[in-house]
Parts: C-alpha cells; structure tokens; sequence
C-alpha cells in the first residue's frame, strides 16, 4: 500500500498506512495559513480489499461542521468522480472504499487542474470572440488570465466575472467552463444577443499558485484574496492587485464572483445589499437576476444563505462589496456546495462538476435578463 499527494493540487500527510483497515491521515495547512480542508491524494491498495482511511485532523478544520452529512469523491480515470462513504465523528473524517482497480484518487471535490485551466484559457483564445490578456505573474510566477469576449467600447455594458479566488474552491472553474462554452456558441441565441452590447470580462482562476499547492483559502503567502479588495498589494496579494486594475481601465456593470460553500447544501447568491451604495434600482435588478434563476433552473433558491448586511455594514475587503461599492454597479458572490444540492439531491456523484458547469451556463440566462437595465 503506497499513498501520495506529489501532484498538482495534492494534500494529504500519511501518519500510518500500515494497515488498510486503520489508515492514518491528516490534511496541510494553507502555506503560512491555518487554513486547511482541501484534500487531494491517490492510493495504492490491494484489488478487493476495503481501505478505511481516517482523516485525523479534520475536527480541526477551518470549517468543521463542513464535514457533515458529506462525502468524498473518488476516481479511478480522472475524469468520472463519485462519492464514497464518508462519516465524521466530530474529530475524525472516515473515508470507506474497497478498490476495484489497483489505485484510486480521492478528493475534497472533483479538482480542477492547472493544467485543464490552461487548456480551457487556450481554447477560448480560438475564438474571434475572445481577446486573452495577460495580466501579470503571480507570486510562484504563473500566469493571470484574463479573457475579454467581445469587442469593448464605451457604450457597452461590462460584466466581470472571477473565479476560484479560494483556490480549494474548485467548483468555480467548473462553472466558469461552462459559462465560457455557452458564451462562445455562435449558435446560443441569447449569448449572440448578449455580445452585440455587453463585453464579458473572465478571470477562470484568481488564485493558480494556491490551486497548485493544494490550498484551500489562501495563495502562495497565506493570503486570503477575498479579504484583499479594499487595498491590494503586489507582496501579499498580486492577484487582486491586476483585476482591480484592469477593472478601473475598463469599468464594471455587473460584477459575479464565483465560490464554494463548506457548510450549507445548496447553491444561492449573496449580494452588496450593506454598500453605502446600493439603491432601490441595485435590489430590482437583483431580484430579477434572483427571479429569472429560479424560473429556469431547480438547482437555484433562495430560502438559504448568508445573512443580509445591514444597510452601510458591508466588509468592504470582500470582492463582491468592494466592487459594487468602487463602482456603483450591481455585485454577487456566488455560492456552490462541496456536498449536494440538498433540493435535489444525487446519491452517486452528489453537488458535482457537470453540474456546476450547468449552473454557469445557466446564469447566463439571468445575466441577459438585466444587461439591458445594468445602467437604468
């Protein structure tokens, strides 16, 4: 029996795996982070044998009861990811599986690798569409993408959309990949429509350094970008450092940033309700934005989520409000489950990337539903 995490995006330390009923593990923090809850590793075993693998160290966790009632995803091939038995005792994280091939991956959710963003960045560049600026290198010297789709003038709405600023947070990519693939269908109907008066700006992964380390929070330094936005800098958090520059170059309408949620079973929007300054025009639109998900889509609702801001109350680090408030535009967070859509539930894969990748094609409808009123 031989476990590893020496991959892109691992994460697993082994105190004991001299025995496949009694398996010893525990998860790294964040570098220079106390964050930890992302998992990523592969295991040798016996073909046949049942493997009890204990995660010793999750009670501990930066988010504990993101543990409950959840499961972890396995793949033999890297492509299909299903779910695995899983309890949790309050301190320990217990993985069951008995091996039908020699090795097995197991995750915290299907990951996203590094280099699929790199293909994903590469593909969309095929198209006329797409215009792909670099933005800058981040801390370990990879790249930040940014993706332009259509041809920006000033007349024309600008909606940003980020992705993965939790870089554990790999549902965020997943949906991205299906925005983008509906986005550029010359045949979709209401992504043409959408590109005669409205230019798209994507950034598919905020945070590719803290992707590649396995993080789940924080990039190379132990920074949490989404707490970076009222004043980034190029030391601790280059990331947000370029967007927010590029945003001030081109100017923000609509504003999505994407992300996962640890604890809560089910996919909602959190707004800028608590900027200073959100108007009655910000909460229409917003509740048609709301309205057209709910009414195209049973994977959306809106009787769970985060607490509203009071008005003038919003943290205005986090990206969403630092946005709307910066440009007077209409703001989301957008958040997925790591464990299943419990309105909808699915018992064999549970909340997954096919899935996600449905929600952001999805969202475009809502997108088109307030473009044309982003500046009423």
């Amino acid at each position: 029996m031989f476990i590893t995490a020496q991959f892109d995006s691992g994460n697993i330390e082994v105190i004991d795996a001299t025995n496949e009923n009694a398996i010893e593990l525990k998860i790294r923090k964040d570098h220079q982070s106390d964050f930890y809850q992302w998992f990523h590793f592969k295991l040798y075993g016996e073909l046949g044998a049942e493997h009890v693998m204990q995660i010793t160290n999750a009670g501990e966790s930066a988010y504990p009861d993101g543990w409950k009632d959840y499961s972890a995803v396995a793949s033999y091939d890297r492509e299909t990811w299903f779910r695995v038995p899983t309890s949790f005792d309050g301190k320990t994280l217990t993985i069951r599986h008995t091996l039908e091939q020699e090795s097995v991956y197991f995750a915290y959710f299907t990951p996203y690798s590094y280099e699929r963003h790199q293909d994903l960045v590469q593909s969309a560049q095929q198209s006329s569409l797409v215009e792909h600026v670099w933005l800058g290198p981040t801390l370990d010297g990879r790249d930040m993408n940014l993706l332009v789709i259509g041809e920006p003038a000033d007349n024309k709405r600008k909606v940003w959309i980020t992705a993965r600023q939790h870089p554990g947070e790999s549902m965020a990519e997943w949906f991205i990949e299906g925005l983008l693939g509906r986005l550029l269908d010359d045949e979709d109907g209401a992504a043409r429509k959408l590109l005669q008066d409205t230019v798209f700006y994507v950034v598919p992964n905020m945070n590719p350094d803290g992707s590649v380390r396995g993080h789940l929070r924080t990039n190379a330094v132990g920074t949490n970008l989404n707490r970076e936005w009222h004043e980034p800098s190029l030391q601790r958090s280059p990331e947000v450092y370029y967007v927010l520059q590029a945003m001030q170059e081109s100017g923000v309408d609509l504003y999505l940033d994407i992300h996962g949620d640890e604890n809560l079973p089910y996919n909602f929007l959190a707004g800028c309700e608590g900027v200073p300054c959100y108007k009655d025009s910000h909460a229409k639109l917003a509740q048609r934005f709301k309205d057209t998900l709910l009414a195209i889509t049973p994977e959306f609702q809106v009787a769970h989520g985060y607490d509203v801001d009071a008005p003038g109350e919003a943290n205005l680090t986090v990206a969403s409000n630092a946005v709307a408030e910066r440009f007077k535009c209409l703001a989301f967070t957008l958040e997925m489950p790591f464990k299943d859509n419990a309105n909808l539930p699915d018992e064999d894969f549970g909340w997954s990337a096919n899935r996600s990748a449905q929600l952001g094609a999805d969202v475009l409808s809502a997108v088109y539903a307030v473009a044309k009123n982003l500046r009423d």
